[in-house]
Formats: C-alpha cells, sequence, structure tokens
C-alpha cells in the first residue's frame, strides 16, 4: 500500500507523457486549396539541360506517425516511385512526380493495417494511389521549402514543407519530417470517444535516389488490378 501510495503522484505525468502529439515536434505543412496549374510541357531545352534521379522503397521510405490519446502508431507504405530532376547542382523547379501505392500501407499492428485500408481511413479500393508532384523548390536558410501538390484520398490540395536537400552528381538526397492534417483530404474517422485520433499525422521522408528514370508502370498496374478486383486492394 505504502508503494501504491508512493505511485500516485507521478502517474497524471507519466499519462500526459504518453499522451503527447508526435506531431507537436515538427513543423506543420502549408496547406492550400489552391493548387499549382499544370504545366503543359517543359521546353526540351530545358529536360536536355537537367538529369534525372529515381527512387523506390530500396534505397527511400516514406513513413508517417499517427496517434490517439492513449498512444501512436508508426506505418508507411512499401510501394512507391519517385524521380526527381536537378539542374545546375540544384533540384529544378520541374520534372519530379512520387507515385505511392497505397494498397501497400503497413502499420506496427495487423489489425490497424486493416483498418486503414477501409473507406473510415485511405479508401484503398476506391484510391489506390496517392501523388506529390512538386512545383516549387526554393531556398531558405540550412533547409528547402518543397511546394506542390498532393493527391490523397482523391483530393488534391498544395502544400509546403521544409526540407534538407543535396544533390551530388552520383544521388540526391532529401529528408522531411513535417505534419499535416489529414481533415484536409476528408479522411475525418474520429476514433473511440474515449479515445478520439488526433487529425494531424507526421510525414517522415528520407530519400536517396540514383541516376535514372522512374518506374511508374508496377503502381499503375496495381492501380488497375485495385479497380477491376477491390477485394485485392484491402488484403
Amino acid at each position: 500500500m505504502i508503494k501504491l501510495k508512493t505511485l500516485i503522484p507521478f502517474l497524471p505525468v507519466v499519462m500526459i507523457v504518453g499522451c503527447s502529439n508526435p506531431a507537436d515536434k515538427v513543423p506543420k505543412a502549408n496547406v492550400s486549396s489552391s493548387t499549382n496549374a499544370p504545366a503543359d510541357t517543359a521546353s526540351k531545352s530545358s529536360e536536355a539541360a537537367g538529369k534525372y534521379y529515381a527512387f523506390g522503397p530500396d534505397s527511400s521510405s516514406i513513413e508517417f506517425i499517427g496517434s490517439k490519446v492513449t498512444g501512436k502508431h508508426h506505418g508507411g507504405f512499401r510501394k512507391f516511385a519517385g524521380e526527381l530532376r536537378a539542374a545546375n547542382g540544384n533540384l529544378a523547379e520541374s520534372g519530379h512526380k512520387v507515385v505511392i501505392d497505397t494498397t501497400s500501407i503497413y502499420t506496427d499492428t495487423e489489425r490497424l493495417t486493416g483498418h486503414l485500408k477501409t473507406p473510415d481511413f485511405f479508401n484503398v479500393a476506391q484510391f489506390p494511389t496517392a501523388t506529390f508532384v512538386p512545383a516549387s523548390i526554393k531556398p531558405q536558410g540550412t533547409n528547402s521549402i518543397i511546394t506542390g501538390d498532393l493527391t490523397l484520398h482523391g483530393i488534391t490540395k498544395q502544400i509546403s514543407f521544409p526540407a534538407k536537400v543535396q544533390v551530388t552528381d552520383n544521388a540526391v538526397e532529401v529528408a522531411a519530417d513535417f505534419a499535416i492534417n489529414r481533415f484536409d483530404f476528408d479522411i475525418k474517422y474520429a476514433g473511440k470517444a474515449n479515445d478520439l485520433i488526433r487529425k494531424e499525422v507526421v510525414l517522415k521522408l528520407k530519400i536517396k535516389a540514383a541516376p535514372g528514370r522512374a518506374d511508374f508502370k508496377s503502381i499503375e498496374a496495381q492501380k488497375q488490378a485495385s479497380r477491376k478486383d477491390p477485394v485485392l486492394a484491402v488484403r
């Protein structure tokens, strides 16, 4: 009994620490409903001057942290493809694209992984891919501000976030941790009344791209397969 009385004063502190919001520790992405107008076609001279770098899950990771009142969960995507274009030692203003196979989502809990695939969250049968198309990469201090169109859950919004960018002849590396509001993309499942899910989700990007072009065909093939047989998408 004496030991229990000794521990009671510390319980509120433990609960507060356990319930902290991971999104409070990272920058929040600026989100706008207005998106970038799609470029007609990049000029051939500009394309020729640039160099493409491709990446996928073998060298890079796209992960997230979601949280609720009682704790948090880590997850990510096992299948994605992307390419970046560099010119004059920096990332160019255009020629970048990332496509994610949302059916490849994973988390630290099998039950949660299955739930995230349903219409309560990503609805992967209807929206088997997510895309990000950067349109502006501007230096700001020791970071760069990346702005582009994120299409998630069938909704496209323009987002901006800080990132570390390094360009060499052999690789392009991009690292960023930032938070988005899932409500902006109409993902509004609240969770249990006594264990509400927070609307902020932390995205963690670690990209290492090598010279070459990305293979988007496998992602598009999954998209077509999911539309033909939605059951496969949620398995």
